[in-house]
């Protein structure tokens, strides 16, 4: 089958296209999925430059969308059938076809295109728990959360749950993307300048932590939602009020430098660094999530981006372009 595979970890150029590579056996209580789209996630990058340690060869991609071309006799116990749109979250999504637990399956509801639901499965999923688990309920309805990165992916999803969950928002962005950012429904909005050729902004271009103590009063915020890293550390950190939460989900600018525990000591702050694993630990919380996403789409209260599509034959410029701060919105290949 067609993958787009990695056998040495490197930049975008060691994610290769192969033509021939093994179709994927289907398991006990698996299905097997005909993709039809890819989702393309930072955290793909961060497995192709051995950030994140795999074992080679492999399969890039964790999140995919297409139909159920085989079922197994466990899958087809609980109702899944061949035909049915699904879209879900496992290793091996650069592919034509991948072997998918059946638990781990979401249905896509017929309202829902397969390039959005594909788009949900990682940065909405991921948006989903940072808004409503992450911050473990340290900010309430009507306090102020401060999001960076808003014009991105994953946070634009972000911004617009934690308006749908009562909370008063302040977003970072680049000024290139800003116009976009302008349609999340923030409260207050920092437009940044931009880094040429990154994917994050300037974050010493303006003093974003006498804004944020300007926007609320001086008290901070309740929560700080952080996938740009080491760039925003300090501010994240210096943003918060009393008891304040900082979460820490990604690496865009570079990895969070260790830190004493001491530095959160100023507004007894907490930290916590999450994964999505972890709040997806069994189907009852994988379904719930992704209910509530399809739903909030359906109902008209999200809206989904999808900035562009590459054909798996172009798998390293889709690399490429989001690691150079390019996409406006969800970033896919067209399998």
């Amino acid at each position: 089958m067609k993958a787009a595979v990695v056998r040495e970890v490197g930049d975008a150029d060691a994610l290769k296209l192969e033509t021939d590579f093994p179709t994927p056996k289907m398991g006990p209580g698996q299905v097997i999925v005909k993709n039809e789209y890819a989702g393309i996630n930072f955290i793909d990058t961060y497995h192709r430059k051995g950030l994140y340690p795999r074992d080679l060869p492999f399969i890039g991609g964790q999140e995919g969308g297409g139909t159920v071309a085989a079922v197994s006799d466990e899958a087809a116990a609980e109702g899944i059938k061949v035909g049915d749109r699904v879209a879900y979250s496992v290793f091996g999504s650069y592919a034509e076809y991948t072997a998918v637990p059946a638990a781990k399956l979401l249905p896509v509801p017929d309202a829902v295109g397969l390039d959005v639901a594909t788009s949900c499965v990682v940065q909405g999923m991921t948006a989903h728990y940072l808004t409503s688990s992450a911050h473990a309920d340290l900010i309430k309805e009507g306090e102020w959360c401060l999001i960076h990165g808003v014009g991105g992916g994953t946070c634009q999803w972000a911004a617009q749950m934690a308006k749908l969950r009562g909370f008063k928002v302040i977003g970072t962005v680049s000024k290139g993307k800003a116009s976009i950012a302008e349609g999340l429904g923030c409260d207050e909005l920092i437009a940044l300048d931009e880094v040429p050729g990154a994917s994050f902004e300037d974050y010493e271009s303006f003093d974003i932590v006498e804004r944020v103590k300007e926007v609320t009063d001086g008290e901070g915020v309740k929560c700080v939602i952080d996938g740009i890293g080491k760039s925003t550390m300090d501010i994240s950190i210096d943003s918060l009020a009393r008891r304040g939460i900082f979460v820490s989900f990604g690496n865009a600018s570079g990895a969070v430098p260790a830190f004493p525990v001491l530095r959160l000591i100023g507004k007894s702050a907490y930290v916590t660094r999450p994964k999505l694993l972890d709040y997806t630990v069994d189907r009852e919380e994988l379904v719930w999530r992704a209910g509530e996403i399809f739903g909030w789409l359906q109902e008209g209260k999200l809206n989904v981006s999808v900035d562009t599509e590459f054909p798996l034959e172009e798998a390293a410029e889709g690399h490429k372009y989001l690691e150079a701060g390019k996409s406006k919105g969800k970033v896919l290949y067209k399998i």
